[in-house]
């Protein structure tokens, strides 16, 4: 099972919230992608934003309003 470190991820962005948005919003595009290009998904597409993020592959934005209460 994939476990990754919470506060690994969680160390470029503000919050959880973010972090699940960002996650799954990855998750969609990289399942969209493979629909489109007719190609088989073998990983869940969950596991592999995670690992995009947890690369510095994919960077969740977050609004200035959650940035400054760093």
């Amino acid at each position: 099972m994939f476990n990754p470190d919470l506060k690994e991820m969680l160390k470029n962005c503000n919050s959880r919230y973010s972090l699940v948005i960002g996650t799954a919003k990855r998750a969609r595009e990289i399942r969209d992608d493979a629909i489109e290009k007719e190609e088989q998904i073998d990983v869940k597409t969950v596991s592999t934003a995670i690992e995009e993020i947890l690369d510095g592959k994919y960077v969740i934005e977050e609004p200035d309003e959650l940035c400054e209460n760093k």
